[in-house]
């Protein structure tokens, strides 16, 4: 590395000498990389972060195709004190929303709608959509009901359980059946409470994973009802929009506001604290240690060039950044949403380095050509060991299955790379421009200034110090096993308060679309359903391991497609009539007696075209096919990341009896997945990394002491994070377990520079290293520490998790590199001494 920035001596004096130049083309490449960075979005779709050939993806992605959107919807809500006002508002919207396009698409938004259903038909055929489960459950009900009825009958009886309320128990034995016929027939028309107000859910037809057409359907659906004018229906009605949707949508844009916000807020604070700094080290190389006023005046006349001077290479490295990201990835995801505040903060640590170094040398009355030269072939050598290192770092994740690892990987490493080309390139053009118009002036006035001349030698308390460090990585390590994890996806949720106020308004009824999330399994006939069914119910009753299915569904299970189970489901039925006609049940004339008595009516075979269509469409796919999918329920919930991985390791890949193989498709399923390839990836992704590390540090060191002293810090800093973890937290989750990986490429950092300059100077020199490069490393980790800080207000807990991680592991190895080493180095000086002594 030393011979390479020998060799670029020349090309460093070109930048100098022909700043205007380099600066044209540097800003050409950033108008480039901006206008392609427009196009990027940031995509919360959870699928999207595991690689395309899983089976799990895939079977998503058929299901997505063939079922529909997995309860995407499109809520419209329609308050209104009078009943016939909101049909009427209802009917006429529904032919017209069924029918309006986006402009310049020839495909309608919306392609079927929840609303009336034919009630009259379920009442009186009802069981015919039983299963033979709750057929077993209302016959063992209802033989139950006669051997009571018979006892009680007989005057010699006496109810010794009367005292025991009973009725909740017999009552519980009929609640299959009361499930299945609320489920079924329900209300006529989507009613709230009120008995007025009724919600339309709508279902769409085109993408419901892309934004900007979600944005396009709502703003299009409100001018829709602008037009109906809901007003003219009732003086008092009310539209409210809401939906999954929605949701979805307003998800992507509470995180890109969140983003900027943060962004700002971080990148205020960061360019503020270096430019501060930066004029500290103007009026030091100007003025020295003495007080100048005329000195401080010109430097803070200075701001905005110092301002300029560190944001205009920042901007262009993240224009180059994200214009890559847009042609080579194509959007952002969750966890790298957040990587421009990242990749702010350390591309300033590198600019800190770098004019820290060229103002000191300017002081000590170096040219503006000569000290750019020596920044370049010193400092920036150190910044360019560290980039690449870190940059190495974090290209191992690009190996990762896991798209959270693999793509922040790849825009961190690229964003780093970028970052400190722009500080040792594009800065010293800035500063030969600057300097030539006279807007810094970094000349000493007062003869050569000797930055840190009265620094101590010693490192004062270096053995309590190390004590104290060893203690505490100790307690680390034995504390690492009691590291917990968050397995709750609930409480790594944001809420929306106004778009939860908007759902509770239009969850006013029961939706006949049954929710639970279930599990799709796609197969290619009905035959073929029934079987994979069937396969599923047998390894459930066989497998005393599977505790997460409730159910399994297939359109034949509530209308049978073959004649012999037809005539058997009548049957059934007969057997149910029976018994409701025995003496001791005819005068039983209770709400679910009667029910049941008009439910068990039929007594021919249904035509499938006979089936109400909202019933019929849950059964049927986009290209119309009826009943070539099973449904699977899950007996938990789903949003404990620890019951989803089990439910999708009991139903995920289904093995039929002839070898073929059949995946379950669910968002609950990928998440599970995701879980997975997080904690399996995750060791493998530390260790590849850590050995980079190693390597580069090897590579560049070529000394095994010089390298250890590096990695020290790295090493001593990561165990105290865990300390941190452990004691304060916060808990290690799906969102910052990516920053773990990420952290030993960032965490080195510090290390490499206080090693490199303290190799330079020699022995002796470890406070004045502190005093000028450590100086460096405090305020540089310090604007990294600043940008994560602004995840802090983040009202996404997913992303506020990252800032917390990350700002305890950059605050623990900077402690490690600016305490542990410098206590090390003196410990090993005075043990070094007191061997030449002896000798």
């Amino acid at each position: 590395m030393h011979k390479l920035f020998e060799y670029l001596r020349p090309f460093i004096r070109f930048v100098v000498r022909k700043a205007l130049l380099v600066l044209l083309v540097t800003a050409i490449l950033s108008g480039i990389g901006a206008y392609y960075a427009s196009f990027l979005e940031i995509e919360t779709d959870y699928s999207n972060l595991i690689p395309e050939h899983y089976p799990s993806v895939q079977a998503l992605e058929k299901v997505r195709q063939t079922v529909g959107g997995e309860g995407s919807d499109v809520a419209v809500g329609i308050i209104s004190p009078d009943f016939d006002a909101s049909k009427a508002f209802a009917e006429a919207l529904i032919p017209k929303a069924l029918t309006f396009k986006r402009a310049g698409s020839d495909q309608p938004y919306l392609g079927s709608v929840e609303f009336k259903r034919e009630t009259e038909f379920l009442r009186n055929n009802a069981l015919f959509f039983a299963t033979d489960e709750e057929f077993d459950t209302l016959e063992e009900f209802l033989n139950d009901q006669i051997e009571q009825a018979i006892l009680e009958a007989n005057p010699f009886f006496v109810d010794f359980d009367d005292d025991f309320d009973d009725d909740e128990e017999s009552t519980s034995d009929i609640s299959d059946f009361e499930d299945l016929y609320n489920w079924l027939v329900g209300n006529e028309y989507p009613i709230h409470k009120d008995g007025t107000s009724m919600t339309l859910r709508f279902f769409p037809t085109g993408s419901q994973t892309n934004v900007r057409h979600i944005d396009a359907l709502y703003r299009d659906l409100e001018l829709l009802i602008q037009e109906l004018d809901p007003k003219s229906f009732h003086p008092e009605m009310e539209i409210v929009l809401a939906g999954r949707l929605m949701h979805r949508s307003i998800q992507v844009q509470a995180i890109r506001n969140d983003v900027a916000k943060t962004f700002g807020l971080g990148a205020s604070a960061v360019l503020l604290l270096v430019v501060l700094y930066f004029m500290y080290k103007s009026y030091y190389a100007r003025a020295g240690g003495k007080f100048n006023a005329k000195v401080l005046f010109t430097v803070l006349l200075r701001f905005p060039v110092l301002a300029l001077l560190i944001a205009i290479p920042l901007i262009m490295s993240l224009t180059w950044t994200f214009g890559i990201t847009a042609l080579y990835i194509g959007n952002l995801n969750l966890m790298t949403s957040t990587l421009a505040l990242l990749l702010f903060g350390l591309g300033i640590d590198f600019g800190v380095h770098f004019y820290g170094r060229y103002s000191e040398e300017r002081a000590s009355g170096k040219s503006v050509i000569d000290a750019a030269e020596i920044t370049f072939t010193s400092t920036g050598q150190a910044i360019t060991v560290g980039a690449i290192t870190t940059a190495s770092a974090l290209f191992v994740l690009t190996i990762a299955d896991f798209r959270g690892f693999s793509e922040f990987g790849f825009i961190a490493g690229m964003g780093i790379l970028f970052a400190v080309f722009a500080m040792i390139v594009v800065m010293p053009a800035l500063l030969a421009v600057f300097e030539r118009f006279k807007l810094l002036n970094l000349e000493s006035n007062s003869g050569n200034v000797v930055y840190g001349g009265n620094t101590p030698k010693r490192f004062p308390g270096s053995k309590a110090i190390l004590g104290l460090s060893l203690a505490a990585v100790v307690i680390a390590i034995i504390m690492i096993p009691r590291i917990s994890f968050e397995y709750n996806f609930d409480k790594l949720e944001p809420r929306y308060p106004e778009f939860e106020a908007k759902k509770a308004i239009v969850d006013g009824y029961s939706s006949a679309r049954r929710g639970s999330n279930p599990a799709y399994i796609v197969a290619d006939t009905q035959e073929d359903a029934v079987l994979i069914a069937e396969t599923i119910r047998h390894r459930v009753a066989t497998d005393t391991t599977i505790q997460t299915v409730k159910s399994v569904q297939t359109l034949q299970d509530r209308f049978p497609l073959v004649e012999s189970e037809i005539q058997r489901r009548l049957e059934r039925i007969e057997e149910i009539r029976q018994l409701l006609q025995n003496q001791y049940l005819e005068t039983d004339d209770s709400e679910s007696m009667i029910r049941l008595r008009r439910a068990s009516q039929t007594t021919a075979p249904i035509q499938i075209e006979q089936v109400p269509d909202y019933l019929r469409d849950m059964f049927t796919t986009r290209t119309g096919e009826v009943g070539t999918f099973v449904m699977i329920f899950p007996s938990v919930g789903l949003s404990d990341g620890r019951k989803s991985m089990a439910f999708a390791r009991d139903i995920g890949t289904i093995i039929l009896d002839d070898g073929r193989v059949f995946h379950s498709g669910s968002t609950s399923i990928i998440a599970a997945e995701m879980l997975r390839l997080m904690q399996e990836e995750s060791p493998m992704m530390i260790g590849l990394v850590f050995l980079m590390i190693v390597l580069v540090m090897g590579i560049y060191f070529r000394s095994p002491k010089w390298m250890m002293l590096a990695l020290l810090p790295l090493i001593v800093g990561l165990l105290w994070m865990m300390l941190i973890i452990e004691f304060l937290g916060p808990k290690l989750n799906f969102f910052n377990l990516v920053v773990l990986p990420a952290m030993l490429g960032i965490g080195n950092d510090v290390g490499v520079h206080l090693t490199h300059r303290y190799r330079e100077n020699g022995k002796g020199s470890i406070m004045q290293v502190l005093r000028s490069t450590g100086e460096h490393c405090a305020i540089g980790s310090l604007t990294t520490m600043i940008g994560f800080f602004g995840l802090m207000f983040s009202f996404h807990p997913g992303l506020r998790s990252i800032g917390e991680l990350a700002l305890a592991g950059v605050t623990t190895t900077l402690l490690a590199a600016l305490l542990f080493l410098p206590a090390l180095i003196q410990w090993l000086e005075d043990r070094e001494s007191k061997q030449n002594n002896a000798e």
